[in-house]
């Protein structure tokens, strides 16, 4: 009698069994992944915090890129004479773009998989003539790229990245405080003892202001009266000794600070990547990542990785640029097709692309700003967005239902762990992406990337479920 009622209670309702084929279902990507998948994400994320702790620019990226493509048997697209299905090659532009291709069975002019992402983030960058001596210091006055609340970026240690063109054309490449044997650069906040009064009654967003921004780079003088600025001729003499480089050459120069730290793993059971960057090195990292066990596809393949995202994607480097259209006619012209303006952009129409960029993640001691009901969640798998922009959809791109449906057909299809959502409240805020861009050429493309917490600051979080949920979304984008 027991075990009657025991099994008249499992029964499910007939309301049960509706919830279950109608409503849809929020769970964790690591309840969905196996036991072999939870080990492959560890060690994917490894491999990840190595490669982003080595990229801490968009030229270190793009060296990076370089370097895994000839390792995975890619040749240089300039070098090549004919192109085959099957073909493996790479492009690099300004050393601030790359591309990597393999070329497909069908011809370029019925489309292209391309999976696009940016490999600049936000930084504080050093003015033309930025080293002055003032209160016994040594300072450079720095220009903030992207957007950033300038607070974080205050009394915590600070690398130097970039390169110095001398003028006789010589470039010099820069890179101190990643070893821990380096010195490091700091911007230094006020105490708060002395605040009170002026500081303190700034808003959030001038509680440190642009101009003071300053890094503090030395404080030995130099042993000499008659000189007035003793401390910066001293920087200025180990610099010489060191790099050759005299002030002038900063005017030519392009020198970033940022975060110092190495990737961390986060949490008890270290289930998050933490570090600088990831927006959208996260990205740039899995998409090429996906590009290891294709062979021949059936169509193209073209991995981009563009610079200049976090201001606008403006300039030559940038996915405003022409780029594509003269990557797309050189492709072209060594598969031996037809490379006139008609057919590139016949080419690029046919085409469907994934924006690869990341989007954010609920905070749970700021929910407020998300919408509940249509917000990403850390650990739930890579983040779909049909469309971005500003309060009405304003400077976004909005993919169609179509393509949509073609891609969440796909994820069910593959196992793909995903969801979908926004980047917060209607009128909240807002961002968009490369994916407007590749959308005035005509092709279908779709935001989806990892959610983070954190964006744009020192140090920005992510789930290593999302990372590996991303991987296989590109994986399986490649392959269509």
């Amino acid at each position: 009698m027991f075990m009657a009622e025991n099994d008249a209670k499992e029964k499910k309702t007939k309301y049960q069994k509706l919830e279950e084929k109608l409503a849809l279902k929020k769970k964790s990507a690591w309840e969905q992944f196996t036991d072999k998948q939870k080990k492959e994400t560890f060690a994917l994320c490894d491999e990840y915090k190595s490669f982003l702790g080595k990229v801490k620019t968009e030229r270190e990226a793009v060296k990076e890129i370089e370097a895994f493509a000839k390792k995975k048997g890619f040749s240089e697209l300039q070098k090549i004479n004919k192109l085959i299905p099957g073909s493996k090659v790479y492009d690099i532009f300004k050393d601030k773009n790359a591309a990597l291709v393999i070329t497909g069975k069908k011809p370029l002019s019925e489309g292209a998989r391309i999976i696009v992402s940016h490999i600049d983030s936000p930084r504080l960058d050093l003015k033309p003539k930025p080293l002055y001596e003032d209160s016994g210091l040594a300072m450079m006055k720095t220009h903030y790229y992207g957007g950033i609340k300038k607070y974080q970026w205050v009394n915590t240690p600070l690398s130097l990245h970039g390169v110095v063109i001398k003028s006789d054309g010589e470039k010099v490449e820069i890179n101190i405080g990643e070893d821990p044997k380096d010195p490091v650069f700091v911007v230094s906040d006020l105490l708060p003892h002395l605040s009170a009064k002026e500081q303190n009654k700034r808003t959030t967003v001038d509680t440190i202001k642009g101009e003071e921004l300053n890094l503090i780079v030395g404080n030995m003088p130099i042993e000499d009266d008659k000189i007035k600025q003793k401390v910066k001729l001293s920087v200025l003499e180990h610099l010489f000794d060191k790099y050759g480089i005299v002030e002038e050459d900063f005017v030519s120069a392009e020198l970033e600070a940022v975060p110092a730290d190495a990737p961390r793993d986060i949490g008890f059971d270290r289930a998050f990547v933490g570090g600088y960057g990831q927006d959208d090195r996260v990205s740039a990292f899995t998409s090429m990542a996906a590009l290891e066990s294709i062979k021949t596809p059936e169509h193209t393949i073209v991995v981009l990785f563009y610079d200049k995202e976090e201001i606008g994607s403006v300039g030559n480097t940038g996915a405003r640029s022409k780029h594509i259209e003269y990557l797309f006619g050189m492709i072209l012209e060594q598969l031996g097709e037809d490379m006139s303006a008609h057919n590139i952009r016949k080419s690029l129409i046919n085409s469907i692309a994934l924006s690869a960029d990341v989007s954010a993640a609920v905070n749970p001691t700021f929910k407020s700003v998300n919408d509940p009901y249509n917000s990403h969640l850390c650990g739930y798998g890579v983040a779909l967005e049909k469309y971005s922009g500003a309060g009405g959809k304003y400077s976004g791109n909005d993919a169609s239902a179509e393509f949509v449906g073609k891609i969440r057909s796909l994820f069910i299809d593959k196992g793909v762990p995903w969801q979908a959502g926004e980047l917060g409240k209607v009128d909240e805020g807002g961002g968009t992406t490369v994916a407007v861009f590749f959308a005035n050429h005509g092709m279908d493309i779709i935001d989806m990337g990892v959610p983070v917490l954190g964006m744009h600051s020192p140090f920005e979080i992510v789930s290593k479920a999302d990372i590996y949920s991303a991987y296989l979304a590109y994986k399986a984008f490649l392959g269509l």
